[in-house]
């Protein structure tokens, strides 16, 4: 079946099945993402979360990618990247099967602690997702079409997103708690499935900068992620850490300081928006169908702004900008501002999505990208891990609003970290 809701006609016909898989693996996340994700946090403090138990939620899960990405590095770079993000995103989104019953086994402090322990246990074949995906994009996408292939997947994402998030506003209004929850964690679960089909489908390119990882050379013992002769061995050459002698260092710390002060305020918008704007699912749901659709109007410009401006300049200046909605949202009074800025923080986001990575992967050695991103997903969950903590300790201190304030201006400190040292 084809796919025609994009225009491929000045895409070459081999590249075509990736691209459309790929908008299609996006589209049915956007579904789960919608759904299971996105009410989650809302979930669990409509149970009685403490902001501790909902970062929590986030950080069990960069606790265990933070040990195991290295490990997942080794074990992608030796197998197909194909069949190897595949069998992890299955394993993975298993999980999200069990969100479905647990009202019916736990009291309210024994699901929040329930989901903890399960996104704990989703999170170990997550890591080998996350190393995976990323090198699976670069081999299954030539980099003259990745702007263009990431700002449609930001534009697919967007349209099902808004959509299910407004689907699941409209049930979770009239629909009991939590029988309601149920029947949205069980949609996401079926959206997390047609996912991991699409996955399937998507292969690596044969091309002459960077052959699929499983058609190398065996990599010795001695070499393991293909080092280079002359590299240090032992412990050094395991955790790659040359990687940090050469200019991807500087890459890595910038995005480090990006994801810490970017999930230092997660943990704090459900807090914010339940118990002091007193926002009901259905205004939650209408919210976020207003970021997406700016993220989806945004997604469409993403290609002319990138080929103008660069994918580094992008995201420095769209992490800045990404400042305007925790700061914002510490003003807001009543549901028309959640609603305006809802709409603002599309744009920014977008730019910021769909720009990133192919920053990261324009540093990044075509033969060596597992061991590149290993360290990525390294950094990125020590970030999410202390920011998951710090974020809701350092409110309980001083405040919602002002720690939402105080987060939003780190924001631009990271954005020009990044532009000027990244």
């Amino acid at each position: 079946m084809r796919f025609n809701l994009f225009r491929q006609s000045d895409i070459p016909k081999k590249y075509r099945s990736n691209f459309t898989n790929l908008y299609l693996d996006i589209a049915w996340f956007g579904v789960l993402s919608g759904t299971a994700i996105n009410f989650l946090n809302v979930y669990a403090t409509r149970l009685g979360a403490t902001g501790l138990q909902i970062g929590l939620l986030t950080a069990m899960s960069a606790a265990v990618n933070l040990f195991l990405a290295i490990p997942a590095g080794h074990w992608i770079s030796k197998r197909h990247t194909g069949h190897a993000v595949f069998w992890s995103s299955i394993v993975f989104r298993i999980g999200y099967l069990f969100w479905i019953p647990l009202p019916w086994f736990f009291n309210p402090q024994g699901q929040i602690w329930a989901l903890i322990v399960l996104t704990f246990l989703m999170a170990i074949p997550l890591t080998p997702l996350g190393v995976g995906f990323n090198a699976l994009f670069a081999e299954a996408v030539p980099e003259r079409f990745r702007a263009q292939v990431a700002g449609t997947r930001n534009i697919t994402f967007a349209i099902a997103f808004m959509l299910t998030s407004l689907i699941a506003g409209f049930i979770l209004k009239n629909v009991s708690f939590p029988q309601g929850y149920q029947i949205i964690f069980a949609i996401g679960a079926f959206g997390a499935a047609m996912s991991s089909y699409h996955i399937y489908h998507v292969k690596p390119l044969q091309d002459k900068s960077a052959a699929p990882l499983a058609s190398r050379p065996p990599r010795s013992a001695s070499s393991p992620l293909g080092q280079k002769a002359g590299t240090p061995r032992g412990m050094a050459s395991i955790l790659r850490l040359d990687i940090w002698k050469t200019h991807f260092k500087n890459v890595l710390l910038a995005l480090f300081l990006f994801h810490l002060v970017h999930y230092l305020s997660s943990p704090l918008y459900p807090l914010y928006n339940v118990r002091v704007l007193n926002l009901n699912d259905g205004q939650l749901g209408n919210g976020t169908a207003f970021y997406y659709l700016t993220v989806l109007i945004a997604s469409t410009q993403l290609r002319h702004i990138v080929k103008k401006y660069g994918h580094k300049k992008v995201t420095g200046w769209g992490v800045a900008g990404m400042a305007t909605y925790p700061i914002m949202l510490a003003f807001s009074q009543n549901v028309w501002h959640f609603y305006a800025l809802s709409f603002l923080g599309g744009f920014l986001f977008a730019l910021v999505n769909g720009a990133y990575a192919n920053y990261m992967l324009e540093n990044i050695p075509a033969d060596d990208r597992p061991a590149h991103l290993a360290w990525y997903i390294i950094i990125f969950n020590l970030a999410v891990l202390a920011s998951s903590i710090a974020g809701p300790l350092i409110a309980d201190v001083i405040g919602l609003a002002l720690a939402l304030i105080i987060f939003g201006i780190l924001r631009i400190v990271a954005g020009i970290v990044l532009l000027k040292w990244g």
